[in-house]
């Protein structure tokens, strides 16, 4: 028994001894934590590098744009042919993806060799050998009458400008074919495919092999969004963001990045961990200088990397007793393979002794153990280094991400990933140590890159397929100038009917006189109250005007919210209601017993026969208060006011919002002659010659005029703009077939549209895997303040997500472009028709003055104008598209309607003084 402990011992320490010797030969390939913190450090930064358009050409990782903008979605289908060239062996599949509520991949493959005469010859001759392969193939499987759509995975640097291009940078491994290089790989098979008139494919991607291990691990996992390399070479892609790739166009989405990693440290950034047997690797390679990080890591080097270090350890009487032989002497002699096999749990140590004598040496015991160790070292040199690049990888996807934590998938494939014992474990702990805060799933590419190379173009084939059905919903949306002149004419029309006596019954631009006469001159001075009812809030002002040299306009107010239960009572309770609001702010202003002159801004369609009387047309804008139609609303306020019998006032003035904005803007310019609101409702007021305007009496002066211009259209005469969407919209309105202008350009009704359109495409399945949530359901759901939110430039699509996911929609990132898309569609028409409206009131005001050229400035209020990111802008383009001759400033108005409200009704004061005098 002692003497069995004896050996145990007299081995392990004999062991220990071995390791100890190789580790003190080989301490520059044994790589700290720290080292790898650091290494990751400048992966990084040569990732910002790659990625920027200024410093790419310096930088060593080439930072690929690959095209492929999306990972499979598992609702790709269809039968699809693949190419995979990039190693000692050529494949070519056929592949067959269904869906049909499960997810389906059916494989048929064949490899042909790839002769060295082949791969060394020319160019020609090497992509005429991939289309005879083909050709075979298709005839073996007798397919050879079926169209096919083909993807081709080219496992070497090239430069993409779409996903069916590819200039090849430069070969590696051991291909060499001449006249390739800089040149279209994608070209060159389709022109020996030419020759071979019984084949009919249509190439619709080229892959490199790395993007093809994602996209086949993303087909099962919809978390992999890393695709990683670990064989004869080595590389990795993963999904950045659009926002930071400077070498492609646009901002929205992501793209696959090939990284190149394998020629990171070609500038000499790794030299302080090269070591002198990397260094003679080096030099002995078809491509000195270049791929020094794959030189260190991947299966066509480490076998050569061992051999030199046993080599030399030899040479220096430290291992086989200094005796070489012919083969340890013969480059190429020891093999990845065979590192594999020494390294192997149980039988490693027999294996190396095996493996050490078929290479003609005489291996004692302790030289067994420490060769084998020399492979240990060497490949989890291999590990750590591709853990660190990989680890910063998922750093960046992280921070893209802004997640403290991220959970992600990793798909590798690769021969010495694969077969290497001890190398996927290793590679799996350093990664999880290197970045803690990430959760990372590796996952096993099964069936090669040429399988990724069908889902490329499985999923190219969906989003074709997609873009088609999207742009056909889209394009429903789209308006040619030619639309909105005819807009613009029949605006105008409706103009001039709603002015007339005789057409005004029946005009649905109404028209209607404010009695208005005039802007602000200036010398308008007191105290005055105002209210402002036109949407959920109701907000009651103090507003104190002082003319003269110090001419200012100071306010005071107090915001009040409208239940729903009292918008949609009776007409008492919501003048009762809003009198209490009153009441609480003269109480809270001190100033309960003054008898102040008021300002009403009521917001909805009102006919007057004088300032201060306003008969109400109908409501708008979810407003249905019972009793108010066709009633006097000052009146109704006057009536409230006795009811609560607290207070008095002296109502002089009921005032549309629209004029209430014109005021406004024109106490500070008095160009100002137009209001516009856009917002939770739409409508225009301009000043208007008297002698134009037939249901007033009187032809000297200006009137100002309430279009109520949201009207525009119940007669039919724009239904070949209205789409299915608005009138859904309208079916489901509290007022069917009424204010069908508004209804295509306003903030109330611009979401609910958008709703409309992303149910029609679940539905469809474009959008949200096909999942109808409940609350997209729900009318009124998705508000038009999303739509600014949605559509800034400011927004990155994560967010875009994150509002989706509030509404319980699950969104992916092709989901949330979608959206934005629908969002941009359907508010740059809302723009574009109130343009084209906005650009007859301008003509008008023109042709009313006999000017070749008019110069005048529109006030403006409203969310959407004020919180859209492109809608002022695209509407302020429409107008100076649609009228030339107008020089129209817009003056967005900061105070809203009602401090115009106060404005009108102190203007009204100093006309009635002028008129007592």
């Amino acid at each position: 028994m002692f003497a069995v402990h004896l050996v145990s011992f007299y081995f392990t320490k004999l062991k220990e001894d071995q390791i100890k010797k190789v580790d003190r030969y080989l301490y520059h390939m044994r790589l700290s934590d720290d080292v790898l913190l650091d290494l990751m450090a400048r992966f990084q930064a040569e990732m910002v590098k790659g990625l920027a358009r200024d410093t790419n050409p310096t930088a060593t990782l080439k930072m690929l744009p690959t095209f492929v903008r999306s990972i499979p979605d598992g609702t790709e289908k269809g039968e699809f042919l693949a190419l995979d060239l990039g190693g000692s062996r050529f494949r070519v599949l056929k592949v067959k993806v269904s869906e049909n509520g499960k997810q389906n991949v059916q494989m048929e493959s064949q490899f042909y060799p790839t002769p060295k005469e082949i791969i060394h010859g020319s160019g020609t001759d090497l992509f005429q050998y991939v289309a005879d392969c083909l050709a075979d193939f298709m005839e073996t499987k007798n397919i050879k009458h079926k169209k096919f759509p083909l993807g081709f995975t080219l496992s070497f640097p090239y430069i993409q400008r779409k996903l069916e291009e590819g200039i090849l940078i430069s070969w590696t491994k051991h291909f060499k074919a001449r006249g390739v290089q800089q040149t279209d790989v994608v070209k060159s098979l389709q022109k020996a495919l030419r020759k071979h008139q019984d084949i009919d494919v249509d190439i619709l991607a080229l892959v490199n092999d790395t993007v093809g291990t994602m996209m086949t691990c993303g087909y099962d996992d919809q978390r992999c969004e890393v695709g990683v390399i670990i064989g004869t070479g080595t590389n990795a892609c993963y999904m950045e963001e659009m926002s930071n790739i400077d070498l492609v166009e646009g901002d929205e989405g992501r793209m696959c990045i090939n990284t190149e990693w394998g020629a990171f440290g070609d500038d000499a950034s790794l030299d302080d961990i090269r070591t002198e047997f990397d260094k003679e690797i080096d030099l002995g390679s078809f491509n000195p200088g270049k791929q020094l990080f794959e030189k260190m890591i991947s299966g066509l080097y480490l076998g050569e990397l061992v051999r030199i270090i046993l080599l030399k350890m030899t040479r220096e009487g430290l291992l086989f007793n200094g005796k070489l032989s012919t083969a340890l002497c013969t480059k190429g002699k020891i093999e990845t393979k065979h590192i594999a096999a020494m390294e192997k749990y149980k039988e490693g140590l027999s294996n190396t002794k095996e493996i050490l004598t078929e290479l003609g040496l005489a291996p004692s015991e302790d030289d067994c153990i420490a060769v084998q160790h020399v492979c240990t070292v060497v490949s989890f040199r291999s590990a750590n280094l591709c853990a660190a690049a990989l680890a910063a990888i998922l750093t960046r996807l992280r921070e893209n991400k802004k997640v403290a934590r991220l959970r992600t998938t990793v798909g590798v494939d690769g021969t010495l990933y694969k077969i290497h014992p001890q190398y996927a474990k290793r590679l799996h702990k350093v990664v999880r140590r290197l970045v803690p805060n990430c959760d990372v799933r590796f996952l096993l590419s099964e069936s090669g890159s040429g399988k990724g190379a069908a889902m490329v173009t499985a999923v190219a084939c969906r989003l074709l397929s997609q873009r088609r059905q999207i742009n056909e919903v889209l394009s429903l949306f789209k308006i040619t100038k030619e639309n909105l002149i005819g807009v613009k004419n029949r605006m105008r029309a409706e103009l001039e009917y709603g002015l007339k006596k005789e057409t005004h019954p029946t005009a649905t631009v109404k028209m209607l006189p404010t009695f208005v006469y005039g802007t602000p001159d200036g010398t308008e001075n007191g105290k005055f109250l105002a209210l402002d009812l036109g949407g959920t809030n109701f907000r009651v002002l103090l507003v104190k005007i002082r003319s003269g040299r110090s001419k200012s306009v100071r306010m005071y107010n107090k915001i009040f919210a409208i239940p729903l239960e009292i918008m949609q009572g009776t007409g008492e309770e919501l003048f009762d209601h809003i009198v209490q609001c009153i009441a609480d702010f003269l109480e809270y202003m001190g100033i309960k017993g003054a008898r102040l002159p008021l300002g009403f801004t009521f917001s909805f369609p009102c006919r007057q026969a004088c300032i201060d009387k306003g008969t109400l047309v109908g409501w708008t804008k979810g407003f249905k208060a019972t009793d108010c139609e066709g009633e006097d609303v000052v009146d109704m306020l006057r009536e409230a006011i006795k009811r609560r019998n607290e207070f008095d006032l002296d109502i002089v003035a009921v005032v549309n919002d629209t004029v209430g904005t014109m005021m406004t803007c024109g106490y500070e310019d008095p160009n100002c002659e137009i209001g516009l609101i856009a917002g939770t409702g739409s409508n225009v007021c301009y000043m208007e010659d008297m002698r134009n305007i037939e249901i007033v009496e009187g032809d000297e002066g200006k009137m100002c005029i309430n279009t109520e211009w949201g009207g525009f259209g119940d007669n039919g005469c724009i239904d070949n703009l209205r789409t299915k969407y608005d009138k859904e919209v309208d079916e489901g309105s509290l007022n069917p077939g009424e204010q069908r202008y508004e209804k295509m350009t306003s903030g109330m009704y611009l979401g609910e549209i958008v709703r409309q359109i992303l149910i029609d495409l679940t539905k469809q399945g474009l959008l949200f895997r096909g999942q109808i949530s409940e609350r997209l359901r729900t009318r009124g759901i998705f508000e038009t303040k999303f739509l600014s939110q949605i559509e800034s430039d400011r927004l990155v699509l994560l967010q875009v997500r994150r509002i989706l996911q509030q509404l319980g929609l699950d969104s992916t990132c092709d989901d949330s472009i979608i959206v934005k898309e629908v969002c941009g569609s359907v508010s740059k028409r809302a723009a574009q028709l109130c343009g084209a409206g906005l650009a007859a009131i301008v003509e008008k005001i023109r042709d009313n003055r006999n000017l070749e050229h008019l110069k005048t400035t529109v006030g403006v209020d409203g969310t959407l104008y004020k919180l859209h990111p492109h809608f002022s802008r695209i509407l302020q383009e429409t107008v100076k598209e649609l009228a030339p001759q107008c020089d129209v400033t817009f003056m967005l108005s900061e105070d809203g309607s009602g401090k115009g409200a106060a404005l009108i009704t102190a203007v009204a004061k100093r006309v009635h003084n002028v008129a007592e005098n």
